[in-house]
């Protein structure tokens, strides 16, 4: 009778993992699929914006339009705005200045460049910290 309970138990746990891994196969191409038309959606409406604005103009947009969501997906989405948004604004005069040059492992200093720039305009989040990492990007490649 114990080798009839020890059989069913690894029979279900074979079942559930190729049920899991076939599901979640299909659920990562759905979640991808979903992730890239909301990629493509941001990149549409960030050039649009752009056409219209400068380079301030973009970047004041996208982290008010930033600081009214949550999570991953929103940093991840509002990146892609932004950088679709510069690459058809205007220049904007004097906006490189005081931004500190983008290394791949920023600094301190750069580190609270970009904090600071977030809170003295109220907006949460980390997230807000990586979308002026790209303005540091921007700027130190022009």
């Amino acid at each position: 009778m114990k080798k009839f309970w020890w059989l069913l138990l690894i029979l279900l746990a074979l079942g559930s993992y190729a049920w899991i891994e076939f599901r979640g196969a299909q659920w990562l191409d759905e979640y991808n699929q979903e992730m890239g038309a909301q990629a493509e959606e941001f990149r549409q409406r960030g050039a649009a914006l752009g056409a219209t604005t400068d380079q301030q103009g973009c970047l004041d947009q996208t982290l008010e339009q930033f600081n009214e969501c949550f999570g991953y997906e929103c940093t991840v989405n509002h990146g892609q705005y932004l950088k679709a948004c510069w690459s058809k604004s205007a220049p904007t005069e004097g906006f490189c200045d005081d931004t500190p040059a983008f290394r791949d492992k920023p600094t301190e200093d750069d580190k609270s460049w970009a904090k600071f720039y977030c809170i003295d305009r109220n907006i949460r989040d980390a997230g807000c910290r990586l979308l002026m990492r790209q303005k540091q990007y921007l700027c130190s490649n022009p």
